[in-house]
């Protein structure tokens, strides 16, 4: 018989557009031979099924659970693409792990972690992982231009510490806009990051494990066309992403240990992008890490399992058998 697989997409976050595209592209990598597959989208309170015909059906929030044609069906598996709360940031893990219902992420802590920028790269730098200098902001705290200026210098970056997909950030060179910067970023969300500026090659590299393999997926060569990696580059195509990146062998082979020992001490689970800055001297920054990365046809992800030689429809497999 075959299993039943929920893609869970929408959230409540500007990413929300993200999220669906993302789903359509897991529905596209799941094989239909062995799994029955639906999207369920969350927004708010509004949670459904949306049915190839177009119809929406209600999601029972008792057991996850919706009626077709007279019939409940339940899942067997949920594979979160939500691109910030509640599938980013392990909300929707812990309501997942009280049902006793398999997902394919990251559990509550290594998902709440992640999704704070500040915290994440702190943490990580207790294990000696390189990162910029940066200080945090909770909504009612300010900061003087004089003091950003003086702790992180300039051009620096302001951004909301939670969410993703660059809504809200902005590169600031000049004391006049770190006021504004700040100001659009608490649009965002309720925490925002202030980063130093790294100049150099910014990379990405994917990684999975379950419990028979452990995979780290060649490195994307990130180079944009416009001041930063931006929403318009990410998604309106105004950047170059080379798999694999143009860096040497002993660089791409750290890069890789470093990604793997990474999912290792977060205590990852699925699949996982860790973005980078190379800077001078071949020294490995990091900047983020993605539990739920993209996965549009185009995204890194996808990219970078064709380049490894891997069928995407397969390493889908292998995250769902693993749970």
């Amino acid at each position: 018989m075959k299993r039943t697989i929920a893609i869970v997409a929408g959230g409540d976050t500007s990413e929300y557009e993200v999220s669906l595209r993302s789903a359509q592209g897991i529905h596209s990598f799941i094989d239909p031979e062995r799994y029955n597959v639906y999207i369920v989208v969350l927004h708010g309170t509004d949670w459904h099924v949306r049915l190839d015909d177009g119809t929406q059906l209600p999601i029972d929030r008792n057991d996850f659970s919706f009626t077709l044609h007279g019939e409940k069906v339940s899942f067997d598996f949920a594979y979160i693409t939500i691109h910030g709360t509640p599938g980013e940031d392990g909300r929707l893990q812990g309501y997942f792990d009280m049902l006793h219902l398999p997902y394919s992420c990251c559990g509550v802590l290594a998902a709440s972690l992640t999704y704070n920028k500040f915290a994440c790269v702190q943490y990580l730098r207790a294990f000696g992982v390189r990162v910029a200098d940066s200080l945090l902001l909770r909504r009612g705290q300010s900061i003087a231009d004089e003091q950003v200026v003086e702790k992180i210098g300039l051009p620096c970056f302001i951004k909301p510490s939670l969410g993703g997909s660059s809504f809200g950030v902005t590169k600031v060179k000049t004391t006049e806009q770190i006021q504004p910067a700040i100001a659009k970023a608490f649009e965002e969300a309720d925490e925002v990051m202030v980063e130093a500026f790294m100049p150099g090659t910014e990379i990405t590299c994917g990684c999975y494990k379950t419990r028979t393999k452990s995979v780290v997926l060649p490195v994307t060569e990130v180079v944009t066309h416009n001041e930063y990696f931006d929403y318009d580059a990410k998604y309106n195509g105004a950047v170059d992403e080379i798999t694999p990146a143009r860096i040497p062998d002993e660089l791409r082979d750290r890069v890789q240990q470093l990604t793997s020992a990474i999912y290792d001490i977060l205590g990852a689970k699925g699949i996982i992008r860790v973005d980078y800055i190379i800077t001078e001297g071949e020294r490995i920054n990091l900047l983020e890490v993605n539990t739920t990365p993209g996965m549009t046809a185009t995204s890194f992800i996808p990219q970078q399992v064709r380049a490894a030689g891997l069928d995407i429809r397969e390493v889908m497999t292998d995250i769902i058998e693993n749970s």
